[in-house]
């Protein structure tokens, strides 16, 4: 499976999980705006992100922006006037297009469980995917132990707000997510490939 268009190996995705309802606010003044750089200081002198300070709103903007620019037209406006289930996961399609560690997590890690029918995430599943990719990424390998865990922390966090996760005493357990008509239509003309991200089966994104 080849994804040409997802970016590089960035790790400094923590300023935010999905955050749809803010996603959805960045993406609504893209829409009114049509111009990132305009849009970047519409939310930030507005503070429409809500922010209590302002290097924490700066941080969390260019993190949603920066997922967002790599949407397409209609996944953009899908973002702004969906439903929240659609909102969930579209600004889960842009996290994946984003970040490369968190597509391949799902498209690797997750999937790969399910279709072994052992759907319980565990601690040892987490290590072994950071380990393996430390191997080709030297900057998974230099992290501090408390950057490796707050990664982890958010990772978890957005794989819980898209749906691919449920609360259980383990990390949790895996679930494959229902996605509307309007969100697979809007995937599957970018690339069929990012379904993967939400745990379809190569058999089906094939189908496609």
């Amino acid at each position: 499976m080849s994804v040409t268009a997802i970016t590089s190996f960035s790790l400094s995705f923590t300023a935010a999980s999905l955050r749809p309802e803010l996603a959805r606010i960045v993406a609504e003044s893209y829409l009114e705006l049509g111009d990132w750089d305009l849009t970047k200081e519409r939310i930030l002198s507005s503070n429409a992100l809500q922010c209590r300070s302002a290097s924490s709103g700066i941080r969390l903007e260019r993190e949603l922006r920066q997922r967002l620019k790599t949407l397409t037209a209609s996944q953009i406006t899908l973002l702004a006037q969906a439903t929240a289930e659609d909102r969930a996961a579209i600004a889960w399609l842009a996290a994946c297009k984003h970040i490369r560690f968190v597509f391949e997590f799902a498209a690797e890690v997750l999937r790969d469980k399910l279709a072994a029918h052992d759907p319980v995430l565990r601690h040892s599943d987490y290590e072994a995917y950071v380990e393996s990719k430390g191997l080709t990424h030297r900057e998974l390998a230099q992290l501090t132990p408390s950057s490796k865990n707050k990664i982890r922390q958010v990772l978890l966090r957005m794989l819980s707000e898209a749906g691919l996760l449920a609360k259980a005493p383990s990390v949790g357990i895996i679930q494959r997510p229902t996605l509307s008509p309007t969100v697979i239509r809007v995937i599957t003309s970018d690339s069929p490939a990012w379904l993967a991200g939400f745990l379809v089966p190569d058999s089906e994104i094939s189908s496609h």
